[in-house]
């Protein structure tokens, strides 16, 4: 069991041109009430062989954290082309949203982003060198998620603290951004399932 369940992730402005930044709202359910806040944060992925590639686009805190269901909107700027190889620009990507709490994090959310130019004229025979504005990005709506165990910190309602451990942190090693299969659908792991299982009752 985890204190915090995240129920829906939407992206706001997809399908969108690729310089555009993301705009989401996040859904999530909170057990108890909880000392501090928790932060998320979405960061980019251009390449799963080259983790050193990957770009942090935004992160923000949130709370204090009520009983209850939750819900803000985050906003990220896009990833900074520059920084992309050419050859990575078009095609998948990915993005990852993640949630921590007190420096663990306790959920993961991976998206699959394709690229591709807005015409069928440039798709066939793209220019040898990419035209940045006449690109546009398209998030898929199947996430994947991973839940991970870890030590929640719950203040009580009498203004008492006390130290909730749901779990020892997995044995196995935490999934990283190079995890996600840039050609294939990433593989199902046991903690792993779609975003919208809470929401239909199943884990």
């Amino acid at each position: 069991m985890s204190i915090v369940s995240i129920k829906n992730v939407e992206f706001l402005n997809n399908p969108a041109r690729y310089t555009d930044v993301y705009r989401c709202r996040i859904l999530f359910e909170c057990m108890a009430p909880l000392k501090d806040d928790l932060e998320w944060q979405l960061t980019y992925v251009s390449s799963p062989v080259k983790s050193e590639l990957d770009q942090e686009l935004d992160s923000c805190l949130v709370g204090p954290v009520p009983v209850g269901t939750n819900s803000f909107d985050f906003e990220a700027p896009a990833p900074d082309a520059s920084k992309v190889p050419e050859g990575d620009l078009l095609g998948n990507a990915a993005l990852i949203l993640t949630g921590s709490y007190n420096d663990q994090e306790f959920v993961r959310v991976g998206y699959y982003q394709f690229t591709e130019y807005d015409n069928e004229e440039m798709k066939e025979n793209p220019p040898s060198k990419v035209v940045m504005e006449r690109l546009v990005r398209n998030i898929t709506a199947k996430p994947r998620v991973t839940r991970f165990q870890i030590k929640w910190d719950v203040g009580q309602a009498d203004s008492s603290q006390a130290t909730v451990s749901i779990g020892a942190a997995q044995s196995a090693a935490v999934p990283s951004a190079d995890d996600l299969d840039m050609e294939d659908e990433p593989p199902a792991v046991s903690e792993t399932s779609t975003i919208d299982d809470p929401m239909n009752g199943t884990s």
